[in-house]
């Protein structure tokens, strides 16, 4: 019997500083000031990063030589309780037109000047043999977990 193992999602969670509306702003809107520049995929240095407020909005970073690269694009868009993402780079931080993976975001009240932001990456099966690869890569603390950090520095100021 053949049988598949599918890698688990990658999960993260922060509590930001901030009431949902604000950490859903910060995340979307602000992506540009708090992303990590370390991050990037294109070939010049990273200008800025965006997220276009709507689903079907494009998911993308503009280098400081005007060069856009795709990441990904916007599947849903429900402010200020969630936000989904298509992922479409290859193992090797690529853009694939043809390869979705999903991040998805739901911010949660805690109390009412904190959010509870929670992370979930998946459908990494869908990198094929390269699958564990890419979890490890985004699960690793350099990954999905420094992101995180950074946003909820950006959203406590």
């Amino acid at each position: 019997m053949n049988r598949t193992i599918q890698p688990a999602p990658v999960r993260k969670s922060v509590v930001v500083q901030a009431p949902p509306h604000r950490a859903f702003e910060v995340f979307t809107a602000r992506l540009g000031e708090w992303w990590p520049r370390s991050h990037h995929i294109g070939k010049s240095e990273p200008e800025t990063f965006i997220i276009e407020p709507r689903a079907g909005g494009r998911w993308f970073e503009r280098g400081v030589d005007g060069v856009e690269c795709d990441v990904g694009h916007v599947l849903a868009w429900e402010p200020p309780h969630r936000l989904l993402l298509a992922w479409q780079l290859s193992a090797d931080f690529k853009y694939v037109r043809e390869l979705i993976t999903e991040v998805e975001l739901r911010f949660t009240p805690e109390g009412t000047r904190a959010t509870r932001v929670d992370l979930e990456h998946r459908h990494l099966e869908r990198y094929g043999e390269l699958a564990e690869k890419v979890r490890e890569q985004v699960g690793a603390p350099g990954g999905w977990a420094a992101i995180l950090e950074q946003f909820a520095r950006a959203a406590a100021q």
